[in-house]
């Protein structure tokens, strides 16, 4: 199935326009993460995680609020059913003061509507602290493997470019996240195991599309001059376009419904999900292979691919 029978994007030649949108995004992200960082979850920061059940039907921005009053920071969101709630504290300490606190708080405030406590799960500074170093072990762990893989495959040129366009991606899901974390009640973009979670997809997902793209490329350069590689590597990415539209595009579709109506204790993770594709497709085509354009030009010396 093919969605473009033939198409003749010049992509080459609006690489730099590309460039600049990417370092603005950069920039822009960077900039967040050093003034307003992250909102990091009770995985990578510690804390209490509570399920608190009511026997009707409750508003969350009350709870919210009665939680705030009584002294007990962070985020309430609905938690499967109407009834059940997730608050998410910074509260570290003994879990039945904190239960004694939510539940006497509710009781004062909501006698009407009696609520139960079905779960609080605690997470102390040190474990976060260790947990948030194994995130960025596994990350730097990826980079690595898929640098090697494609090294191997390809050459270093293009290991490096498709390593430069996975760093542009998580980078570019990263600071999207710091710019709108904590913004919205319905999507709070906290980072915990699951962004991570989501961050390794997007590597894997960036890199086969890369790697798509990179194999086209390879079957219509063997034997060429550098003269014709522009030409060549425009004609490559067209051909691949219309696999790359369809792939992306089924896979974003599952996404958005995910975003949807899979509710917020995974909206997070959906967020990051469509942001990554999103941005993941578009490295493949205006970064990984621009940047491989750009260094074999200046190098003048013809391309030698490795692997069959």
């Amino acid at each position: 199935m093919r969605i473009f029978q033939k198409t003749g994007f010049n992509f080459i030649k609006h690489r730099k326009i590309a460039y600049a949108i990417s370092s603005i995004l950069l920039i822009a992200g960077m900039v967040s993460l050093v003034f307003r960082g992250l909102n990091y979850g009770i995985d990578f920061k510690g804390g209490s995680e509570v399920v608190i059940r009511f026997e009707k039907t409750v508003d969350v921005g009350a709870v919210r609020s009665l939680m705030r009053e009584a002294g007990v920071s962070g985020s309430v969101k609905q938690y499967g059913l109407d009834r059940s709630l997730l608050l998410k504290t910074d509260f570290q300490g003994d879990t039945t003061k904190l239960r004694s606190l939510i539940l006497n708080s509710l009781a004062s405030r909501l006698p009407g509507n009696p609520a139960q406590i079905l779960s609080v799960e605690a997470v102390g500074p040190s474990i976060a602290s260790d947990m948030k170093m194994s995130a960025i072990k596994a990350l730097a762990a990826a980079l690595v493997g898929i640098l090697l893989y494609v090294s191997v495959r390809f050459e270093f040129k293009f290991a490096t470019a498709g390593v430069a366009a996975i760093f542009h991606d998580v980078l570019t899901v990263l600071g999207l996240f710091s710019l709108l974390g904590g913004l919205f009640d319905f999507m709070p973009l906290e980072v915990d195991q699951s962004i991570i979670a989501a961050f390794l997809t997007i590597a894997g997902y960036s890199i086969t599309d890369t790697v798509v793209v990179y194999d086209r490329i390879r079957e219509r350069l063997r034997g060429q001059k550098p003269s014709e590689y522009e030409r060549l590597f425009n004609e490559s990415m067209n051909q691949t376009l219309s696999r790359t539209i369809i792939t992306s595009g089924t896979t974003m579709l599952s996404v958005i419904v995910l975003f949807i109506f899979a509710g917020p204790a995974i909206r997070s993770f959906a967020f990051a999900m469509f942001a990554g594709i999103l941005v993941g497709t578009y490295s493949s085509i205006f970064v990984a292979a621009p940047i491989v354009y750009d260094w074999q030009t200046r190098s003048k010396n013809p391309i030698k691919f490795r692997g069959s």
